[in-house]
């Protein structure tokens, strides 16, 4: 007997963007870089004969991304082939968010802007910024318009992420989804979760159920994000909340594959079985090739060591094994570590389990006299973090 399908949900569009498949990689910091949404691409297009999802770029702060921080301009780097070119960025203020958004346009550097409203970091928060922000409710609406502003007239759509609220005390999501629509956002992608549940426990998909019902009458895609770590889970999301596309974040932390196995089961294709272990070393070590091009050598080795125990968890590989990747010094030095299990056929035991950062619900770090008003648009002082990247 053949195996049913499941049919493929509609095609998602982002203003000008059509794309094929309604996956959308989260940005992470020191996570999404230029090597590995190349990496991701380049699996899915060896797989699929094509790229259908949208990879975006690693956050950036709206204030150096003007002042031409060299860091910042660094990570706004993008592969030739890239395309859509996806950027995010950090901002609190209607003025820096302009004139970013501007310099994007005017120096052609993406062709779609995603705002950060969800990130729970206590340095973000704390200062204004990131899961705070929307509960200001008019200086929100203000930061939205000021980026939909500069991009008027271009076809470089804005969207927003974001997460449910503060707390259980201080929802925001129904709020803001509706502002940043009347503003101009091209999408609204919703975090299961408030910013002092951080990445614990689970996400809430019913709220993005009630963001979807709530935003429906105005046809703007709502994403859903949060604890999609299996192909069948984005799958799962959709169906029970609704939601018109996925955004996955910690779910592809080590396994860049992910995005492969999503088209298929988003596209009613069979999911390719798990990579083995050999296949695994090869991946890794194209990830690090990336990096050195990208980065140069010393800073690459620096960066893939936090990849190591996010690629290997699962696999029979040992503890001196695992502690001597985490110490890895060059490419060559990699390569000489995992040549052993170039040919293993030992396939992971827990592939989709949850990874990356969980932790506990915290109370959240605002600044003083944050909730008193949420309608007043002062931009809050030294609200720019130091640096991208979060």
């Amino acid at each position: 007997m053949a195996v049913e399908q499941c049919p493929a949900p509609p095609p998602l569009s982002i203003g000008r963007l059509a794309l094929g498949s309604p996956v959308v990689l989260a940005p992470m910091a020191g996570v999404t870089n230029v090597a590995f949404r190349t990496l991701c691409r380049q699996l899915e297009r060896e797989a699929c004969d094509t790229v259908a999802g949208l990879y975006v770029c690693e956050m950036v702060t709206a204030r150096a991304l003007v002042e031409k921080n060299p860091k910042t301009l660094h990570m706004t780097t993008f592969a030739a082939e890239e395309n859509p070119r996806s950027l995010q960025l950090y901002t609190t203020d209607p003025h820096y968010t302009y004139e970013a958004a501007k310099m994007i346009v005017d120096q052609d550097m993406a062709d779609h802007i995603d705002m950060n409203f969800g990130c729970p970091v206590p340095k973000v928060t704390r200062r204004g910024g990131g899961s705070a922000l929307p509960y200001k409710r008019k200086l929100f609406g203000q930061i939205v318009a000021a980026a939909v502003k500069a991009t008027s007239g271009t076809g470089i759509p804005v969207t927003v992420k974001m997460r449910v609220g503060i707390d259980a005390e201080h929802h925001t999501h129904l709020d803001a989804g509706r502002i940043a629509v009347e503003e101009g956002a091209a999408a609204v992608a919703l975090h299961g979760r408030t910013a002092a549940q951080r990445y614990s426990g689970q996400a809430d998909w019913n709220e993005i159920a009630r963001l979807k019902r709530h935003l429906a009458h105005t046809g703007i895609p709502v994403l859903g994000n949060g604890d999609i770590f299996a192909a069948g889970d984005a799958r799962k999301m959709m169906e029970t909340t609704g939601c018109d596309g996925v955004v996955i974040g910690r779910g592809c932390l080590g396994r860049p594959w992910l995005f492969t196995e999503l088209a298929a089961e988003l596209s009613g294709k069979p999911v390719p079985p798990e990579p083995t272990l050999g296949r695994v070393t090869e991946i890794v070590i194209r990830h690090m090739e990336l990096l050195v091009a990208h980065d140069g050598e010393d800073k690459a080795a620096r960066d893939i060591r936090k990849h190591m125990g996010w690629y290997f968890r699962g696999f029979p590989v040992g503890g001196e094994v695992r502690s001597a990747l985490a110490r890895v010094e060059s490419l060559a030095d990699l390569k000489a570590k995992l040549a052993p299990f170039a040919d293993s056929r030992e396939v992971a035991c827990e592939p989709d389990s949850p990874r990356g950062r969980q932790g506990r619900p915290k109370k959240v770090t605002l600044p003083d006299g944050w909730l008193d008003d949420p309608y007043d648009d002062t931009v809050p002082v030294g609200a720019d973090i130091d640096n991208s990247g979060g």
